[in-house]
């Protein structure tokens, strides 16, 4: 069953690539006590995730921080490798949004968000959405039909619902 408004997200470890290799986050640790938007894509370097997801939450980023939001979080299931490589060639790195490898796709599954889709090669891989997250409490939460889709789940879209 997947999460929804209202709901806490469990608790899971995200990697990223660190400056002596992978390191574990604690989502918890990002979640406590802070306004975190989260949203995650189906791939990285994928088509819509990487020229319409990503770029919509840099175009956003400030009108967030204006908000009250203290970091805005990417999930994808990949390798922290390629989740790194990926927010440099997007900019999102640069424009401080947190790049986090859901590389068991642990977390994702954790939250409903799963899926397959085998003739695009992707397995195990999370749904394409976009969530508000409030001391651990999901506040808005936008999922797409459609992996291929980034209507409700772009920035502009989460920065409405706020």
């Amino acid at each position: 069953m997947a999460i929804a408004t209202g709901e806490m997200l469990p608790e899971a470890t995200l990697v990223q690539l660190g400056a002596e290799g992978p390191e574990a986050v604690a989502l918890a640790d990002k979640l406590k006590g802070r306004n975190v938007v989260i949203f995650a894509v189906p791939g990285a370097f994928t088509p819509t995730c990487h020229s319409a997801h990503v770029p919509s939450f840099i175009r956003t980023k400030d009108q967030f921080v204006a908000k009250g939001v203290d970091e805005i979080i990417c999930i994808s299931v990949n390798d922290p490798f390629v989740i790194k490589a990926w927010g440099e060639a997007t900019g999102a790195a640069g424009a401080g949004i947190t790049m986090l490898a859901d590389a068991e796709s642990a977390f994702t599954t954790a939250i409903g968000m799963n899926f397959d889709a085998p003739p695009a090669g992707l397995m195990a891989r999370s749904k394409r959405y976009a969530m508000a997250v409030n001391d651990g409490k999901v506040t808005v939460l936008q999922v797409e039909e459609s992996p291929g889709v980034c209507e409700i789940s772009g920035g502009e879209a989460l920065l409405d619902a706020l």
